[in-house]
């Protein structure tokens, strides 16, 4: 695939895994929707590097800091009130971080491609 004809190929840190998800996943739509999905997706997609900050920052410096980024406030909380679940959820994090930004660039596809696909 040349870079020209796959526009997911200039996404920073994508993986094989995620470009299948996002070409089965865009498969059914116009030229017109994939435009406009890839312009909704790119901005809400975060990079395996940004995640690998977002657990640093977590582990440092505001425990939690990576699941509020990612969407999920409960654990947020409660990684900020437990700092990291002692640690170790940080540190579990830290390690998954490439694992935690494909799962949610995963729902950021699906709702990207919600909205992409009826409002056109």
């Amino acid at each position: 695939m040349d870079f020209q004809n796959n526009p997911y190929m200039s996404l920073s840190g994508i993986s094989n895994e995620e470009l299948m998800i996002l070409q089965q996943g865009t498969a059914g739509l116009t030229e017109e929707q994939k435009k406009y999905f890839f312009m909704i997706y790119s901005g809400k997609r975060k990079s395996p590097q940004d995640m690998l900050i977002y657990c640093l920052i977590g582990m440092f410096a505001i425990p939690g800091f990576q699941r509020f980024i990612t969407g999920q406030i409960g654990m947020g909380i409660l990684y900020l009130f437990t700092v990291g679940l002692c640690f170790i959820g940080s540190i579990v994090d830290l390690v998954n971080h490439k694992k935690m930004a494909l799962e949610y660039n995963q729902k950021m596809a699906f709702e990207s491609f919600n909205i992409a696909k009826f409002s056109h």
